[in-house]
């Protein structure tokens, strides 16, 4: 039996920038309930548990009136010891996902790997880095802090794309689908580990 088998986690970071609260159900069904201070990041975490089918409430709070940083940062960091923490011993995952997505004039490759080895390799700029006052290096440093948290090899890349608001959805609704493949469990290997090592 896998440890922690309804893939589900809470955690909580408090320090002098930031509070968060964060759970996550990685078998659920798209309800998020979001709230960071940040109307825009919140827009797209909602986008990120709809379409990954991720059950995730998020309730931060950050001194965002220095800056957006901490926050997003903060947010991506306990988002992947959220994953880590569900997947438990990641007994029969399939450990790997990609996903291209479009979105209008934009278009999104992500390739994941949580096999415990974190690394980032993330190539995105538009024109335009921003959506009002949100500056889209942000989600890079978003993905760099989730990857850390969660020990996943993280490609993000923007094959093209113009408008900001629409490279940064491209973004995060491309991640979930490609996380949402590589924490499914394989029927076929339910009870085996991906991994030669007899350890991830």
């Amino acid at each position: 039996m896998a440890k922690n088998s309804k893939r589900v986690a809470t955690i909580t970071r408090r320090t002098a920038e930031t509070d968060i609260v964060l759970s996550l159900a990685i078998d659920g069904r798209g309800a998020g309930k979001i709230d960071t201070g940040i109307p825009f990041f919140d827009h797209m975490l909602t986008l990120f548990s709809k379409h990954g089918l991720f059950d995730l409430t998020v309730q931060a709070k950050g001194d965002v009136e220095v800056d957006y940083h901490h926050t997003v940062e903060d947010v991506g960091l306990v988002l992947g010891q959220a994953f880590k923490e569900a997947l438990g011993d990641k007994l029969g995952i399939r450990r790997y996902g990609f996903f291209i997505l479009p979105m209008d004039e934009s278009l999104a490759r992500v390739v994941v790997d949580v096999g415990g080895r974190p690394h980032l390799v993330y190539s995105a700029e538009a024109p335009t880095m921003f959506i009002r006052d949100f500056n889209l290096i942000l989600v890079k440093e978003f993905c760099r802090a989730f990857s850390n948290a969660l020990g996943a090899n993280l490609h993000v890349q923007l094959v093209y794309g113009e408008e900001p608001h629409h490279v940064a959805e491209a973004i995060f609704k491309c991640l979930a689908r490609a996380l949402d493949v590589a924490t499914q469990i394989d029927a076929r290997a339910a009870d085996l580990l991906p991994s030669t090592k007899g350890k991830i």
